[in-house]
């Protein structure tokens, strides 16, 4: 993958995302994958896609029904979306996570 992934994981509070966030970046340090990923409430991540470019949003289980009004407000930007896995996200497990995103990254191209 070519310059920095943009990786958006949304939760109700970004609370919960916080913490996968952190785990999401040492795997991707480890891989040497340049990643930037975020960790926000839905409210936040509505302005901030608004503005910001991104290449992947990922949701958190607790905000599947939110799926979506996300995706009709990224389906014009092309740009996937996907609920994250109930075991990965319980177990926090921050590399199968940032597989699922450079997984639909690498779908979408």
């Amino acid at each position: 993958m070519e310059g920095k992934v943009r990786i958006l994981l949304v939760c109700s509070a970004g609370m919960s995302t916080s913490l996968l966030m952190t785990k999401m970046q040492k795997s991707a340090q480890v891989r040497g994958i340049n990643a930037e990923i975020m960790a926000m409430s839905s409210t936040e991540a509505n302005k901030f896609i608004a503005k910001e470019h991104i290449d992947v949003l990922l949701l958190g289980p607790q905000v599947r029904y939110m799926k979506a009004k996300f995706e009709k407000m990224l389906s014009p930007k092309s740009i996937p979306l996907a609920v994250i896995n109930m075991q990965d996200y319980g177990k926090m497990n921050g590399e199968k996570v940032l597989e699922t995103a450079l997984q639909l990254i690498k779908n979408r191209e």
